[in-house]
């Protein structure tokens, strides 16, 4: 029995409704559209979140220049003291007494704290009666040799008046020679118990810390109830000191200069300091010595400034500049140089030494003519005065009248 066959499908009949196909390409276009706005949105408001944001700059300020004398040399370095100290005991004990604050100045041998001595205060009473003990025996055999020298005595004149025998004679001179003996031995052991007195007393005494000079206490290192020990201990828990001492009438400058212009140092030379806390102070000193001996890996030699007149400003650890002067005076050339400043705030425009001044936040363009370097610093004679503000470091597209932030 033969199956009936299916119809074939008729493909001629699948069409596209014109309707459909136009809604399709429109819909893309309208997605275009919409891509398009929120790219530009986006452009949009990046600008205007970076309207505002200003150029971070670093200036410095432009130094007087030193007159008289040519400036050879210069360096940075640091404030440092000859004399500082940091204080701790002896022993290694429990804080019971703190008696100073930073910042205030201490006499030598002034107590600056005090440690338990319960232990030792005890070993000391015990020295102290064992010594005592001992005087009581001498006192006993000194009365004792007082009799037995009288019983010598009687026995002396009784064995001359031939009453008594010889024998009776020598046991009274050897009991008073044994007693002589005794008291010598005893005045021994006082003298050990003395010295033993004298060692518990230096184990008391250590337990009271002195400043070892005059000077000003620029740290306090232990509390009471801390222990402290004169060897790091304890994983890091016990002190090793109670207080840093500086005597500050011993601050000197401290600084390295490159060997290769070490032959331009030399002892008693004049030198120009500014701390840079204070920018706008010279400070008049002189070399006091140059350390012999280079660093390798540097290729520096350390050299040591003082200062002719010490200032309470002067503190420890300032930074500081330095110019070595010559000891000849400047040939007057007829220009002085007026402002001194860090050779990267000098830009070149069209052949010409500008610097961008800082004014209220704001940049202005002036045109300078510049001198001499003095190492990483340029001489400008015109165009700046001292106390000028003046850009450093920033970007390259910088323009007069803009506004920048100072990187702090």
């Amino acid at each position: 029995m033969s199956t009936p066959s299916q119809p074939r499908p008729d493909l001629s009949a699948l069409r596209i409704d014109k309707t459909q196909r136009t809604t399709s390409k429109r819909g893309k276009r309208w997605g275009l559209v919409v891509g398009a706005l929120v790219v530009l949105a986006l452009i949009a408001g990046a600008a205007w979140a970076l309207r505002d944001q200003k150029p971070v700059v670093e200036v410095a300020v432009a130094q007087k220049t030193s007159t008289g004398r040519p400036a050879l040399l210069n360096a940075s370095g640091y404030v440092t003291p000859r004399r500082r100290a940091t204080v701790a005991a002896k022993i290694t004990g429990r804080v019971t007494g703190v008696f100073f604050d930073e910042g205030v100045h201490v006499k030598e041998g002034q107590i600056l704290a005090t440690l338990d001595n319960s232990d030792v205060k005890r070993a000391l009473e015990s020295a102290v009666a064992d010594r005592n003990s001992t005087r009581a025996q001498i006192a006993d055999l000194e009365v004792q040799l007082k009799n037995a020298e009288i019983e010598l005595h009687r026995a002396r004149e009784l064995q001359s008046a031939g009453v008594q025998s010889q024998e009776a004679l020598d046991n009274a001179l050897t009991t008073a020679d044994s007693l002589k003996a005794k008291i010598a031995l005893t005045k021994v052991q006082v003298a050990g118990a003395e010295a033993r007195i004298a060692e518990a007393q230096q184990a008391v005494d250590n337990c009271v810390i002195r400043s070892p000079f005059d000077g000003i206490a620029v740290s306090k290192d232990a509390q009471v109830g801390e222990m402290i020990s004169p060897i790091s201990a304890g994983g890091g828990f016990t002190r090793t000191g109670v207080a840093t001492i500086v005597d500050m009438n011993s601050n000197e400058i401290e600084v390295d200069v490159n060997e290769a212009y070490i032959s331009r140092v030399e002892p008693g030379q004049p030198v120009t300091a500014v701390l840079d806390a204070y920018p706008d102070w010279q400070i008049p000193s002189k070399v006091r010595t140059v350390i012999p001996t280079a660093d390798r890996q540097k290729a520096t030699v350390k050299v040591r400034i003082s200062f002719l007149k010490l200032d309470p400003r002067i503190l420890p650890d300032m930074g500081i500049k330095v110019t070595f002067l010559g000891n000849e005076p400047d040939k007057p050339t007829g220009i002085a140089a007026a402002a001194l400043i860090p050779s990267g705030a000098l830009r070149d425009e069209s052949g010409h030494n500008i610097v961008f001044l800082v004014k209220d936040n704001q940049l202005e363009r002036r045109a300078v003519t510049v001198g001499n370097t003095r190492g990483s610093d340029a001489e400008i004679m015109t165009g700046l005065a001292a106390g000028d503000t003046v850009v450093v470091k920033g970007p390259a597209d910088l323009h007069d009248g803009e506004a920048i932030q100072i990187k702090k």
